[in-house]
């Protein structure tokens, strides 16, 4: 049989296989590790994974990529990212080393609030312009799915800017990006003493106005799903006022996700349980019960453990309970200028093994299939399995381990997107 690609001498060919939805408990220890292993690749889906000697037989190829006795692993996913931004915030990086929090340097005018003022101040080929080198660190640490929020312009013409970037982005550059309206990031100064007030105008405004835009992408062409997010926290916003975005966002078409106990339980994670959120992330400080609350559900719980490295924070979230009870746990890098300007995912898996206690193959299924179920998208995405898009690596290394294993330097030998070698 004729393909356009074949893949063969890997030494460890990682299929990161789930057939049935998100990994779980033991199954997130089995990364489908095939020995001397080979990937045929047609239209830019995998038509076959399996033993080089086998596939070499059955398959003549245009092209034949020859990966060395390397590792050949899925393209990671990142589930939750800020990418799109104006500016720095190196100054608060430094106000944080002699002390101040975050919610000091947010109250104090800095944070989100810093960055608003610049997304506000930028147009949309300037968001594009400064967005699309982290994009290609993020590609060439091996991202080749990303997902980007609004949530730094706060008023109507600003988040639609953001969303008409990241649609210019996605347009133009060989990552996937998937797009999600966050509005309801914060407060934004004309609002300081009325965060209902701004919730009503997320609701009556710009969750329509998203929609609409949604409606005329070209994101709807391509079936890429559309997500409404919320800061549910304390000094953001509360249980109630995050519950009446989502459910309006819900009734417009907008999957829900959830920021939830990044400092304080605020009931964000049963709050995604009973919507039925595709994710619930941050989760620092989520208690036992909610844990299981979220274990029982299909909402994928998602940890970003650069932003509590980013932080000098001593406290994680506990993804080693949460995978113990059941969690089906993703990684993210959560870049952004402010709490964590990190595009690596093998970073994040370095630190989860470390602080979080995920044994390399559970960080592996985080940053690949589970991350792509946290977008919805698992049963296109994340892993190396028949009819799925043919995102993959070629990693420098003998060994899948080395991804967790070793740290500050960027393993990723060759990234293939749809079958095509990019980079």
């Amino acid at each position: 049989m004729k393909i356009d690609l074949l893949i063969h001498n890997a030494k460890q060919l990682i299929t990161c296989a789930s057939p049935n939805g998100a990994k779980r408990g033991q199954a997130m220890r089995d990364v489908g590790l095939i020995s001397n292993g080979a990937v045929a690749v047609s239209d830019g889906e995998i038509v076959a994974v399996g033993p080089a000697a086998d596939l070499r037989a059955d398959y003549i190829a245009r092209e034949t990529v020859d990966a060395g006795g390397k590792v050949v692993c899925p393209g990671f996913v990142d589930p939750h990212t800020h990418a799109v931004y104006a500016g720095d915030r190196a100054a608060e990086f430094e106000m944080r080393i002699q002390g101040a929090s975050y919610m000091e340097i947010m109250n104090a005018g800095g944070g989100i609030v810093s960055t608003m003022k610049a997304v506000r101040a930028a147009s949309v080929e300037q968001l594009a312009a400064e967005t699309r080198p982290r994009l290609d660190a993020m590609l060439a640490l091996g991202t080749t799915t990303v997902e980007i929020k609004t949530g730094y312009g706060l008023d109507t013409a600003s988040e639609l800017k953001m969303l008409q970037a990241i649609a210019e982005l996605d347009r133009t550059h060989p990552a996937d990006i998937i797009p999600t309206f966050l509005g309801a990031h914060a407060t934004p100064p004309e609002y300081k003493n009325n965060p209902d007030g701004y919730i009503d105008l997320v609701i009556n405004k710009m969750l329509p106005a998203a929609a609409e835009w949604y409606r005329h992408s070209s994101f709807v062409a391509c079936h890429s799903p559309f997500f409404c997010d919320v800061f549910c926290e304390a000094n953001v916003f509360d249980r109630a006022q995050s519950k009446r975005a989502l459910e309006a966002g819900l009734k417009l078409g907008l999957a829900p996700k959830i920021h939830a106990d990044e400092f304080e339980n605020l009931g964000g994670v049963s709050l995604a349980v009973e919507l039925k959120a595709v994710s619930a992330d941050h989760l620092d400080v989520t208690p036992p019960a909610e844990i299981e609350a979220l274990a029982a559900s299909n909402t994928v719980g998602v940890v970003l453990p650069a932003v509590n490295f980013n932080l000098g924070s001593a406290h994680f979230a506990n993804a080693r309970a949460m995978i113990d009870a059941g969690v089906a746990l993703a990684l993210a890098t959560d870049i952004n200028p402010g709490s964590a300007p990190c595009p690596s995912m093998p970073l994040v898996m370095a630190l989860a093994a470390r602080y979080q206690r995920l044994l390399p193959a559970e960080a592996l299924n985080a940053s690949t299939i589970n991350a792509a179920h946290a977008l919805g998208l698992g049963d296109r995405l994340g892993s190396l399995e028949v009819g799925k898009q043919a995102d993959f690596l070629i990693v420098n290394a003998p060994d899948y381990r080395h991804l967790a294993y070793q740290f500050g330097v960027n393993l990723v030998d060759r990234v293939f997107k749809r079958g095509r070698g990019i980079l």
